[in-house]
């Protein structure tokens, strides 16, 4: 696995222009440009769709007299929940789903919530309808803000901060999400570039929505309801 700051050469070499050598000169305007570029295609990867490799599980447990609970405090790396990934742990409750912002409104004062547990997530934190049970544990999916592992220690970054820094993504499609903006930044036609990296982005990102998870056990029935999931048991 090569890490950004030989990515960032490789892209040079391709480019006919003068690699950097490290990224973090402030002195040297190429180097800034590198930087900057290479940041920019991290953070569009990141913001392409839910990627495997930045898929994670979340838990939350709730708290007595508290209906207001801000994801950054137990998933410090949270980007954006997952759709349909969240259900209570111990299968005891049989509703629990976002809903729109006038269902929050209708039935805040005027519906009755007997039937589970209600939520929606405003300005990233779990905000609950009424106020849950002590100590349920509720569990989801997230995409995670890391797009590069530490060179030495391998542990997940939000932002690159050193030459030796890993990207998450793979390599190729860093390279190719790297050169067109460095092209475009030099005020080159990239078009063809740009292409190529969409076209490398959708057969990636439809290999990893291949490989997702499979529910076999066929004991859960999901059914909307005006943006609410009920989650039915039959067996």
């Amino acid at each position: 696995m090569k890490n950004i700051l030989e990515i960032c050469q490789d892209v040079a070499d391709v480019a006919c222009v003068q690699a950097p050598t490290t990224l973090f000169d402030k002195s040297s305007q190429n180097a800034r440009i590198f930087l900057s570029v290479a940041k920019d295609a991290l953070n569009g990867l990141l913001r392409i769709g839910d990627w495997q490799e930045l898929t994670k599980d979340g838990c939350l447990v709730t708290v007595k007299c508290k209906k207001d609970y801000l994801i950054k405090t137990f998933c410090p790396d949270f980007f954006q929940l997952l759709n349909n990934t969240v259900y209570i742990k111990n299968d005891e409750e049989k509703v629990i789903g976002a809903i729109r912002p006038e269902q929050w409104q209708k039935e805040k004062f005027f519906g009755d919530v007997s039937c589970g547990i209600k939520f929606k997530i405003q300005n990233s934190m779990f905000r609950f309808l009424q106020e849950p049970p002590e100590g349920v544990k509720i569990v989801f999916q997230y995409r995670s803000a890391n797009v590069v592992f530490d060179g030495g220690m391998f542990t997940e970054k939000t932002e690159i901060t050193a030459d030796s820094d890993i990207p998450i993504f793979d390599e190729y499609l860093v390279k190719l999400a790297i050169r067109w903006r460095l092209q475009a930044r030099n005020g080159l036609d990239y078009s063809e570039e740009y292409l190529e990296y969409q076209q490398e982005c959708k057969k990636r990102f439809g290999a990893g929505l291949a490989s997702r998870d499979i529910v076999l056990s066929g004991c859960e029935n999901t059914l909307a309801d005006g943006g609410v999931a009920y989650v039915k048991k039959e067996c």
